[in-house]
């Protein structure tokens, strides 16, 4: 089965020029993981660039049929402002859903119908749905050329992430692998004959030239990332992030050049997809790696902000994959000592313990705290899964007033929503803001 139709996306002026929206998803991540990341890189003491985002909120991610959410029905509902079933992505059953502006658009379609450039990154896979549900529909997330596609035909300007191998037909050998479409189309010669810049490595993203109008990234067969256990990984001599693709912050800098020039304003979405898969294959050294790569993207984006005010920089998973936990205690109890390897679980409990490489390896050490010690700490896992406990919202700029007490996901949409066009979703359109 192909997609569903898309709804209008004839051009029209309704919303107030130069307001942009950054929304920064680090899948997966609930407070566990910012408190696991802010130990290990800036020590107990310090900060990392997520503390520094004024705006604080927890959020609920229920579903309509499911307390945990998935990601491809978390991402529908970042889209669209409304409950759906846990296996939807860009759908309410048959149909796309009406959002909560009561137009059966998803955000992001609404503002490049509004004239405001748009783009999507991921360190995943391009139909990822915690990007791809804010301009592709299907009835399975298993549809992923299909997913793509419609990536594609959106005329999206900025799409960058891996999954060449979507883009190519079967068999047909591209930069990192060979092609999986069944369809016979070649998306990345489409591109390029849509006026796509189309690039496919580190060096060649550094180099995009100015006034670069559209710009397609194609860093990896599939992940730019090897979402395994230490032990899987060890023994295929892997690392989680190869040092050839690049990184979910410089995909995001190269975004933020081509979707700033224009005047009046933007909408992006940026996910590091590792930090979710990363806490659900229980590995630790990875999931760090993949926080540090979010936090740096919070980072960039906050510099946009600070010269470019009317930004919102709003940075939400939908849910708290695996739900790690920093093990610390006195080395004089002799369970967490420094260089000395960890037991397989946690004395007592049971609880899986890992290293610095897994379990049975060594602790983490702690950067410095305010007294210049670094003290050991493991890491625990409570499952493999998704799980439905609150998240956090944080956010920066324009409407992140709204960010504050107990939001449900829908909220987050809102918050969009009134950053991006003034008024709140189904409110009505101010006639002043088309002249």
């Amino acid at each position: 089965m192909s997609g569903v139709a898309l709804g209008d996306d004839a051009p029209r002026a309704d919303a107030p020029p130069h307001t942009s929206v950054i929304f920064i998803h680090p899948d997966g991540t609930g407070l566990g993981h910012w408190g696991l990341l802010r130990i290990h890189a800036a020590g107990p003491d310090g900060e990392l660039a997520w503390d520094r985002l004024p705006a604080m909120a927890t959020y609920r991610p229920h579903m309509r049929d499911s307390l945990a959410p998935s990601s491809h029905s978390g991402g529908t509902v970042h889209a669209y402002g409304v409950k759906v079933p846990q296996d939807s992505f860009g759908m309410d059953g048959a149909e796309i859903p009406v959002a909560a502006s009561g137009e059966r658009l998803s955000i992001m379609r609404e503002a490049a119908r509004a004239g405001r450039a748009v783009g999507v990154v991921n360190s995943g896979h391009l139909a990822e749905p915690g990007t791809a549900c804010f301009l592709a529909s299907v009835p399975k997330r298993s549809m992923t050329t299909e997913i793509v596609r419609q990536l594609l035909e959106s005329k999206a300007e900025v799409i960058l992430g891996g999954g060449e191998a979507l883009f190519l037909p079967k068999g047909v050998a591209g930069r990192h692998g060979v092609g999986r479409r069944d369809d016979g189309r070649d998306l990345v010669a489409e591109a390029r004959a849509a006026g796509y810049a189309v690039v496919f490595t580190r060096e060649e993203l550094a180099a995009v030239p100015a006034g670069t109008t559209h710009l397609l990234g194609l860093f990896a067969e599939t992940d730019t990332y090897n979402d395994r256990g230490e032990e899987s990984l060890r023994e295929r001599g892997l690392v989680p992030y190869p040092a050839a693709h690049p990184t979910v912050g410089e995909m995001t800098r190269a975004a933020l050049r081509v979707l700033a020039a224009d005047p009046d304003g933007f909408m992006l979405v940026v996910e590091e997809e590792g930090t979710d898969n990363f806490s659900n294959t229980n590995n630790a050294s990875g999931l760090l790696e993949a926080l540090r790569r979010a936090d740096e993207v919070i980072a960039i984006a906050e510099a946009h902000r600070a010269a470019n005010p009317a930004t919102l920089v709003l940075v939400a998973a939908d849910s708290d994959a695996s739900r790690p936990q920093v093990v610390a205690m006195p080395e004089s109890g002799g369970v967490i000592v420094r260089d000395k390897p960890l037991p397989a679980t946690l004395p007592g409990d049971g609880a899986a313990l890992d290293g610095v490489d897994g379990a049975g390896t060594v602790p983490f050490l702690a950067a410095a705290d305010r007294n210049g010690v670094r003290l050991p700490f493991a890491v625990a896992w409570a499952s493999h899964q998704d799980g439905g406990d609150p998240v956090i919202v944080r956010a920066a700029g324009p409407a992140s007033e709204l960010v504050r007490g107990n939001l449900d996901n829908t909220d987050l949409y809102r918050i969009m929503y009134v950053a991006l066009f003034g008024r709140e979703p189904g409110a009505p359109r101010d006639p002043r803001a088309a002249e």
